[in-house]
């Protein structure tokens, strides 16, 4: 896909300005494990209103086991490497939670994707990795994924280098080999010299479904790790406070290459942290609170009080608004972080949840105004809002309500037999005032071989949560 301006050639844009001058998106790709028993799928879904095809699925891979778990995925080359006119924007690269195999899925045309490569697991067991999850592009031409274990699945924090080209193992990135307690995502700001990674949990627990015990246990994390990029070392554990600090999933630095400021959002601790340089002590990173979402007083659940479950965060391309995904409370809540230090709640929908007026389960806070269940083209939407993916413009907010299929299975059994859902967000380029689409549609239950549980979304040219910036 052409840059704008400035085209060296490369894959992508030259800036996240150049990004969002960049062409509408006309179709997305999408991870989707499968919701009974059969071999998961990554799926091109036409997302162009204008076409036949709208709201479609217009080509896929049916990966060839059974239980993977498709989840995440990365890129061979994104603009991290805009400067290199030979690299090209050409493979998804697939990491598996459950098998440990990533697949590398050919994407060069988006109508007749297929599967180049397998990665199977005893390779990373080889380097004692399991348990794969975030993929990025390096500049250098390498992959590099973050490990959630070792490979008996015991807790260990790595990361996997594959060849940008053979897409086979390199080794593990860290330079003086030590790891960290837990991993999950990673976002690397090269201009900053700092490299931030984030914490689940144990793997053999997470696949067993979330049981609040294991957090007090020690099973789940509340630490980011701090890097310096350049020497590939550990520099700095920041431990978040309890409890708002648990499970710290996403990390988001802003778009813009210099700046120093990124957010994370926990999980089960509901709340938002800046992670910034300290005041005092600006080689030091800091962590200051900068929202919290309060549980609910809850009856007909499983506890008497039901966290937001913040899922996902994203970063609109102009550095503007956080997008946050609340997957048990069922909203998605913008913040406007033109002060990063300041944010502010610009605007709100809700997409499916457990508190709408058709869940069953009863809000005891008085302050709590009824939630109508949602239908869309008279679909029932299931599950919450969990990944999102937002148009290069920032006008147009595309949302998934499935997490990991066990958690599914354990939070919206419902969601695991319809199959889950894509929904688009409309957001008003002045205001950012949000509204959801009553015309678009994604019903992955009703796709050929399913039901599906569709979860990461990708754009062919470059989106917001994959694009860093050298």
């Amino acid at each position: 896909m052409p840059c704008p301006s400035k085209c060296h050639g490369g894959p992508g844009y030259a800036s996240p300005q150049d990004a969002i001058k960049g062409p509408k998106e006309e179709v997305l790709f999408v991870t989707a494990p499968h919701a009974d028993y059969g071999p998961d799928a990554i799926f091109t879904v036409d997302v162009n209103p204008e076409s036949d095809n709208f709201c479609q699925v217009i080509s896929r891979v049916d990966v060839p086991n059974i239980g993977d778990e498709v989840h995440h995925t990365g890129w061979n080359a994104c603009s991290s490497c805009h400067d290199k006119p030979t690299e090209k924007r050409s493979h998804l690269i697939v990491p598996c939670l459950n098998s440990d195999r990533i697949y590398v899925i050919n994407v060069e045309n988006e109508k007749e994707i297929y599967l180049e490569k397998t990665i199977e697991p005893s390779k990373l067991h080889s380097l004692n990795l399991s348990f794969p999850h975030t993929s990025h592009c390096l500049a250098d031409g390498n992959i590099m994924i973050s490990t959630l274990g070792e490979a008996d699945g015991t807790p260990s924090g790595n990361f996997l280098l594959l060849d940008g080209k053979t897409f086979e193992p390199k080794g593990t990135w860290p330079a003086d080999g030590k790891v960290v307690k837990f991993n999950y995502d990673f976002w690397y700001q090269p201009r900053r010299n700092l490299m931030i990674s984030t914490e689940w949990g144990s793997p053999s627990h997470i696949k067993k479904g979330f049981n609040p015990a294991h957090v007090s246990e020690g099973l789940y994390g509340n630490s980011v790790h701090i890097f310096e990029w350049n020497s590939k070392k550990h520099l700095q554990t920041i431990d978040l406070p309890m409890p708002l600090g648990a499970l710290p999933l996403e990390v988001r630095f802003l778009h813009e290459p210099t700046n120093e400021n990124a957010f994370v959002g926990c999980a089960l601790g509901s709340a938002i942290f800046r992670v910034h340089p300290d005041k005092k002590n600006p080689a030091v990173q800091t962590a200051t609170l900068s929202a919290s979402i309060p549980s609910k007083r809850v009856s007909g659940w499983s506890l008497p009080e039901m966290p937001a479950l913040i899922t996902d965060i994203l970063i609109s391309m102009d550095d503007r608004f956080l997008y946050v995904s609340c997957w048990l409370h069922g909203d998605i809540r913008q913040y406007d972080i033109t002060d990063p230090s300041n944010i502010k709640l610009n605007s709100q929908v809700y997409i499916g949840g457990s508190i709408h007026s058709e869940s069953n389960i009863q809000v005891l806070d008085q302050d709590h105004s009824e939630i109508p269940a949602l239908y869309v083209k008279g679909r029932k939407i299931e599950g919450g809002p969990q990944m999102l993916q937002l148009s290069l413009d920032g006008k147009r907010l595309y949302v998934t309500t499935s997490l990991y299929k066990q958690w599914d299975q354990q939070f919206y059994p419902e969601n695991v037999r319809s199959g889950a859902t894509m929904l688009q967000v409309d957001i008003d380029p002045e205001t950012g005032k949000m509204e959801i689409n009553q015309n678009f549609l994604i019903d992955f239950g009703k796709v050929s071989g399913g039901p599906y549980l569709a979860h990461e979304m990708r754009y062919p040219g470059g989106d917001c949560t994959s694009d860093i910036w050298i």
